[in-house]
């Protein structure tokens, strides 16, 4: 993996896990400007960005194709090559997440996906050479709602977490010779879930939506029921937005309307959480990323309204869609619309959509996929 894509990645996982950032940026600044970029109709939910060919450019995953990047801008991801036949159930592909990762230690990057109708966490090897990338079972886990990559134990190497509504929470640690170990966390977990130190002490915790488990080391955990989130975000975003030293926790409602950031308080050594309202007038904000979009060293807030998450069924489903960031100024969010009105002119993010410098900008661009296509915003000079 060459050291700009390594770079890359590594960026789009630590905007993940817990920070300390406080915005001062001057109320008036100017925001940045994205240009769309057509890449494909397919409907997967997920992509990836991986130097699949190693010539130093970071090309897309998402699916059963990769998409190359080209010197010539007018031939941007325009090659498409097959890997793979994911099933389809009815409106769903089976294939709920692309988590770039070396398995096999070969020096080529595979991809970790899981599907909810299959029940199965599954690799796919990424051969070297032009052809189908074999399939490989992780484990069966039951329905994968999505699966998200955290570097639990601190050893430098990421696990891979899938979320399972309805079942025991669980990672899988890669072991030498590409096996995965499973580790249980916590008997019972819903819809949503995330990672970050939650209490302090230099370890990372899981979020669910009831509650927190704290991580006491050695492999265990102990569950906090100290909140109720409903039916949230993959992942939830920990970070300490008060600049208090305590990570605060931000929640989307992936299956009705609603955008919150819940702000930990301590207080005589008891912990309470204090909701506060970021956006109240779109649904189905299923995913979202914690990264610097504007260049002035402080993250914004990106994420959107997934379009037809159930297939029309949840609340707001036939609202515009939108994809959007926001920036916070220490105090409140503002909202930012990248694209936004009916399908087709605004763009859902499917269920993870994923974050890099594809041009060698040094700016970060946005990839989203989902059942209304597979499309680029590039980051543009202000």
């Amino acid at each position: 993996m060459s050291a700009f894509v390594k770079g890359l990645y590594v960026l789009g996982l630590t905007s993940l896990i817990s920070t300390a950032w406080i915005s001062d940026r001057p109320a008036k600044e100017k925001q940045p400007r994205f240009s769309r970029y057509y890449v494909a109709s397919e409907s997967y939910e997920s992509v990836g960005i991986i130097d699949v060919n190693k010539d130093g450019r970071p090309d897309l995953v998402s699916g059963d194709f990769w998409y190359e990047n080209s010197a010539d801008p007018k031939a941007l991801f325009r090659k498409r090559y097959l890997i793979g036949n994911q099933k389809r159930y009815n409106q769903y592909y089976d294939d709920f997440s692309t988590i770039p990762l070396d398995v096999n230690g070969d020096g080529n990057l595979d991809v970790v996906t899981g599907g909810y109708w299959g029940g199965s966490l599954r690799w796919l090897e990424n051969p070297g050479k032009p052809g189908i990338w074999p399939i490989h079972l992780i484990a069966g886990v039951g329905a994968v709602e999505c699966t998200r990559a955290w570097d639990v134990d601190g050893d430098g190497v990421i696990e891979i977490v899938p979320n399972n509504p309805g079942k025991p929470l669980k990672y899988y640690k890669l072991e030498k010779g590409g096996t995965f170990r499973q580790v249980n966390v916590g008997s019972l977990q819903d819809h949503g879930l995330g990672f970050g130190d939650l209490n302090g002490d230099g370890k990372g915790d899981f979020v669910v939506s009831k509650g927190w488990l704290e991580n006491k080391g050695n492999e265990t955990w102990e569950m906090r029921p100290e909140f109720d989130l409903g039916t949230t975000s993959v992942p939830i975003l920990v970070v300490d937005l008060t600049g208090d030293g305590q990570n605060d926790l931000i929640v989307g409602q992936g299956h009705s309307y609603g955008l919150h950031w819940y702000e930990q308080r301590l207080q005589d050594g008891k912990r309470t959480w204090l909701k506060h309202s970021i956006d109240e007038t779109a649904s189905q904000y299923h995913t979202m990323e914690w990264a610097d979009l504007t260049g002035d060293g402080n993250p914004e807030l990106i994420t959107g309204k997934r379009f037809r998450a159930h297939n029309d069924t949840d609340p707001g489903c036939y609202d515009d869609v939108g994809l959007y960031y926001f920036t916070w100024d220490g105090k409140a969010f503002t909202k930012h619309a990248i694209a936004y009105g009916p399908a087709g002119v605004g763009k859902g993010t499917g269920i993870s959509f994923a974050l890099g410098d594809l041009r060698g900008t040094g700016r970060q661009d946005i990839v989203v996929a989902g059942k209304d296509g597979l499309t680029v915003f590039f980051n543009e000079k202000k």
